[in-house]
């Protein structure tokens, strides 16, 4: 099942498919190398190796990697636009446009990431 994380120590055994390609497609979540062969996503730790399968290789489809495997990318994005441009416009006629550009900035980043984090947690609920 996609989302379903398999470990493997490094001690039991030294692993890594001839054919998958390292990337940077992919959260890293703290590992020091990924790699790729189809839709498996081997993340490469000092001690171990996590593999788990995508619906969709990003390599072949990146859209729609993101709306199956990552929604939450796209949704941390679209809060942060919505939030962002919400924000600007509240403070555009209650300040000047240096701290309009800065409060614009910081509220999109804010509104992203919790945008991204409640998309995280909820598809860590369903799961």
């Amino acid at each position: 099942m996609p989302g379903d994380e398999i470990e493997v120590p490094k001690e039991l055994r030294e692993f890594m498919l001839d054919e998958a390609e390292e990337t940077f497609l992919g959260q890293t979540n703290g590992a020091r190398k990924q790699y790729r062969y189809g839709n498996l996503h081997i993340r490469e730790y000092d001690d171990k190796f996590l593999v788990h399968n995508d619906r969709i290789d990003p390599r072949q489809n990146p859209l729609g990697h993101l709306v199956y495997d990552a929604p939450e990318v796209l949704i941390g994005l679209a809060c942060a636009i919505f939030g962002g441009s919400q924000a600007t416009k509240f403070f555009m006629n209650k300040n000047s446009k240096k701290s309009t550009v800065t409060t614009g900035l910081l509220s999109s980043i804010v509104f992203g990431y919790l945008g991204y984090l409640a998309t995280k947690k909820f598809k860590k609920y369903l799961e």
